[in-house]
């Protein structure tokens, strides 16, 4: 990553704002403060750092809840005097639990509900508790995972034919909710992370 921190414009208190952006979904995450030795930490360690101004010390984000955020990238403007940070999100980036500081509002499709979704399915995966139908799936294999989303795929072909011939009443967006969930399941059981497949959609586009 190519990132020029001498041409960053700070204010007089020493401070320069900081935009952060998913870089997956690019929904505006939270905006904070950084001064000199916050960017270099976040620099350094590829996690995003600022400098709390009610604490007076450099404060990374996540460090007590596990919500890290993962730099990808960094950008000051035109100016120089603020910047534009991309990450990947260890969970939830607000403190109320919301994935961002702006609630919906920076997401008009909803799409970050599927970041909070896609968190409870890597842990179900990864921890296998009992009773959870997500973990039971996983432990059955790629022929499980894939036969389910196999299932709900057909499901979505028969809702949106209904659909084209007026009878849909709501079912399309069941079934795409039910596919939408399995093909996560099936990601999750094979150990690839949604991030890839949107590399692949963005080389596309």
């Amino acid at each position: 990553m190519s990132f020029d921190a001498a041409a960053v414009r700070f204010d007089e208190a020493g401070l320069v704002p900081a935009v952060v952006q998913d870089e997956a979904t690019g929904t505006v995450l939270m905006v904070g403060y950084m001064n000199r030795e916050s960017l270099q930490a976040t620099l350094n360690d590829s996690l995003v750092t600022f400098w709390s101004r009610s604490r007076l010390e450099l404060w990374q984000k996540g460090a007590t809840s596990g919500n890290l955020l993962h730099l990808v990238g960094i950008a000051a403007d035109c100016d120089g005097d603020a910047l534009l940070v991309t990450a990947r999100p260890d969970g939830p980036t607000c403190h109320t639990g919301e994935s961002s500081c702006f609630g919906e509002a920076s997401d008009r499709q909803g799409f970050t509900q599927l970041e909070q979704l896609w968190t409870v399915i890597a842990d179900r995966a990864a921890t296998r508790p009992a009773g959870s139908y997500t973990a039971d799936l996983v432990s059955k294999g790629v022929n499980a995972t894939t036969r389910k989303l196999t299932e709900e795929a057909t499901e979505v072909l028969l809702a949106a034919k209904d659909h084209a011939a007026g009878l849909d009443g709501g079912e399309l967006a069941e079934e795409a909710a039910d596919l939408i969930y399995h093909l996560l399941v099936v990601l999750a059981e094979r150990g690839t992370q949604p991030a890839d497949v949107l590399d692949v959609l963005k080389r596309r586009s």
